[in-house]
């Protein structure tokens, strides 16, 4: 791609007063405005604000890109470069509206599937570039004016009732927009790893570009840090379901706990303190670090801060748009595993019990700091682009005895993200947090100088791999030996009871002593029994499993195939799929009758499939808007998948061009057509049509005729278990399609 100079964007007029100011900004209460004449209405205005300011300064963000050339460059290797984040926010707008049948149609198909995933190194991302062509800088400044101008809209038509519910289009809005602030932060980070002159910055800005991006003038000698007594106490922590503001479906629930007394650091550690460990050769004792830490170490082989730069036997910092000395009073920037090896050698200098806090910790602290985010007249701290767009010194935002409770950087803390008692998944984003439950990603509390909207809430739970960087820094606590308090999120146990419902029912027969339910045998494993005896022996390379689930058929179809990408919506699925193929044992528990139930585990070794599991490659996607890199297929498979998509007709129309010629399309399906997955006017069968009654394998036929011919049509019945007494059986129909083929051939029986 050829690189051409990036005009910065320049708000769109009609939209101009809605944007402005652009920061500071207020998350919008989800609760009517008791003065307001018109609370309806006055809440639309109020998200068209919120929404086009969130547009506007995500723009402002970007359009300090000076070159194209510089959106192509993957500057994080653990990230997408920057041409995806430019994309991303405006392409989930429309991706979660058509989930959600909110709206009739698509932008643009290809760039909403190409742009849909890919922001954390899950195994189901796809970080490989050679399979992305990526859209021009001006062709996705087009859509995001496109998608603008929809949602606009969309904001002014929608039905809008108060209090906004999660099931509400309102909220799906509110999703976009505190999903887009989310990547205002994260793209900053890596604005900080471009070099500095690939950036618009100094007296190439505008003065309200000046004003917007303003680092911090002040710096000078660090402060003396010293730990504070905090009363030992109980602490509930959850947001309310009844709460005013916008939440992720992590913060909701329950979770309490008992600290004993302990005490804190009275500011975050600041550049000086860590430069101390640098010095004593912290990075070269791996004594001090964990194992996660110590390949972390060979694998990057560190020496100092990532925003650390050596420059003529001097340190500097290297911030959005400057590079300065090493302002010694600012807090050091580093990942979790650099955090807790400084702790350890505090421990180690200091003899005290030195550790990151818990999550409980810093909502004990947070506690003293009144007000939120919704409340300020200004905040607090440096947070919500109130003050500086860069970090500031450790001891400039005092908050009661502490210093930065809220604000200036985010603060690592111990905590693996789990989810609290009563968590519940949004349906349109599943992907959100599942993910994260995995014990590999640690929470990240009080927010940075550029947290806006939901992150600058007392209430918002962030999480990344412990060697991801942000802009994060830590605080220290101590607590008494032995006495520490629990740490949560150190179990992996599946508890979505829909997810253990279908991994029941795609590895329950090898459980120890685990049968088959009613006697029927496994549904995946008799799908590829009854599929393979079609599939030629010289025609077994690559099969696409669309619709995975939890894996069994992906991994069943491995045996016989040299590679099997398995796709499924929903990532909460799909990680189950993947804990099996990494070779983790799979905890769950199964219903047996009113509120007892019996503990199962199961693993691929007890199914012989772990030396294939290697041939599988799980990935998240929309079946019925596919990336394009997943095509030359010798099979696909879409096990009791069409009456499930909200077009099922487009999704066959796709699927079938991405079967190689001579190749074989595979569906079963008990034909169970709901409204609540399909409008009825999409419905391939199980309805009239002109009158006259229309099966739905006949309208299977009427998609597929023109490039298929069916070769076999069989029952094949499963059984899902509710309860030990309670099972539902049902019969699926299995139908073989085979590329090719004379059209008079199509139907045969």
């Amino acid at each position: 791609m050829q690189p051409t100079a990036t005009r910065p964007a320049r708000p769109a007029q009609r939209f101009a007063d809605l944007a402005a100011p652009l920061a500071p900004t207020r998350t919008v209460l989800l609760t009517a405005d008791p003065a307001a004449a018109d609370p309806v209405a006055g809440k639309r205005a109020e998200l068209r604000r919120y929404f086009h300011q969130t547009c506007e300064i995500y723009d402002r963000l970007f359009a300090l890109i000076r070159d194209d050339a510089s959106y192509y460059v993957r500057h994080e290797p653990l990230r997408h470069p920057l041409i995806f984040y430019f994309a991303h926010p405006a392409v989930f707008y429309v991706n979660k509206l058509t989930a959600g049948r909110h709206i009739p149609a698509r932008l643009d198909a290809r760039l909403e599937a190409m742009m849909a995933v890919g922001v954390d190194e899950m195994s189901w991302d796809d970080l490989n570039t050679a399979h992305y062509d990526w859209p021009s800088v001006a062709t996705v400044r087009r859509y995001r004016a496109a998608v603008r101008e929809l949602i606009d809209e969309f904001i002014q038509t929608m039905p809008l009732e108060l209090p906004i519910a999660w099931n509400s289009p309102a909220w799906v809005i509110l999703m976009g927009i505190e999903h887009e602030r989310i990547h205002l932060e994260t793209s900053s980070v890596i604005m900080r790893q471009m070099p500095l002159d690939e950036l618009r910055h100094g007296a190439e800005l505008s003065a309200e570009e000046r004003r917007l991006w303003a680092a911090c003038p002040m710096s000078g000698p660090a402060p003396t840090n010293e730990w504070l007594p905090v009363a030992a106490r109980k602490i509930r922590l959850g947001k309310r379901p009844d709460d005013h503001t916008y939440g992720w479906d992590n913060e909701y629930g329950v979770e309490e706990h008992d600290l004993p007394a302990f005490r804190a650091g009275r500011r975050l550690v600041s550049n000086a303190e860590f430069r101390g460990f640098v010095a004593a050769g912290g990075y070269r004792d791996e004594s001090l670090w964990t194992e996660e830490g110590r390949g972390w170490l060979h694998y990057t082989r560190a020496e100092h801060p990532k925003f650390w730069l050596h420059r003529g036997g001097e340190i500097w910092q290297r911030n959005l748009l400057d590079e300065r000395p090493l302002p010694l009073d600012w807090p050091v920037e580093v990942n979790c595993l650099e955090a807790q090896a400084y702790c350890a050698w505090l421990a180690k200098a200091t003899g005290e019990n030195v550790l990151l806090p818990t999550e409980a910790h810093w909502h004990v602290l947070r506690e003293t700091v009144p007000g939120d985010q919704p409340t300020w007249d200004r905040a607090p701290g440096n947070i919500n682009l109130d003050h500086f767009a860069s970090s500031c010194p450790v001891d400039a935002f005092p908050q009661g005895g502490f210093c930065d409770i809220v604000g200036n950087v985010w603060q690592w803390t111990r905590t693996p993200i789990m989810p609290f008692k009563g968590f519940e998944i949004h349906p349109l984003y599943d992907d959100f947090s599942v993910p994260t439950f995995d014990g590999r990603h640690n929470l990240i509390v009080g927010g940075s100088w550029i947290s806006t909207g939901n992150e600058a809430l007392a209430s918002a739970r962030y999480a990344f791999r412990r060697h991801f960087f942000q802009h994060a820094g830590f605080r220290t606590i101590v607590e008494e030996p032995g006495n520490e308090a629990v740490t949560a999120g150190s179990r992996l146990y599946e508890t979505d009871q829909l997810v253990t419902q279908y991994i029941d029912f795609h590895y329950g027969d090898a459980v120890p002593g685990g049968t088959p339910p009613l006697g029927v045998p496994n549904f995946p494993r008799a799908c590829v029994a009854a599929t393979m005896p079609h599939v030629p022996a010289d025609r077994r390379r690559r099969c696409l499993d669309v619709g995975c689930s939890v894996g069994r058929s992906a991994l069943e179809f491995a045996r016989h195939f040299d590679h099997v990408d398995a796709i499924d919506f929903s990532a909460r699925f799909i990680q189950a799929g993947v804990r099996l193929q990494r070779g983790d044992e799979v905890h769950y528990e199964i219903p047996t009758e009113g509120d007892l139930t019996a503990p199962r585990a199961v693993s691929l070794d007890q199914l012989s499939l772990a030396a294939t599991a290697g041939r599988v490659v799980f990935m998240q996607g929309d079946a019925c808007n596919l990336k394009a890199l997943f095509t030359g297929y010798d099979l696909v498979f879409a096990g009791n998948l069409v009456d499930r998509l909200y077009d099922p007709a487009a999704f066959l129309r796709d699927v079938g061009r991405r079967v190689l010629p001579g190749g074989l399309l595979v569906l079963t399906s008990p034909y169970t057509w709901l409204e609540e997955y399909t409008p009825r006017d999409k419905w391939l069968g199980g309805r009239r049509e002109h009158g006259e009654p229309l099966p739905t394998l006949t309208g299977i036929t009427r998609e597929l005729a023109d490039t298929f011919t069916l070769l076999h049509r069989q029952d094949i019945p499963f059984v899902i278990r509710e309860t030990a007494r309670k099972h539902q059986h049902t019969i699926a129909e299995l139908t073989v399609w085979r590329r090719g083929g004379e059209p008079s051939a199509r139907l045969g029986n």
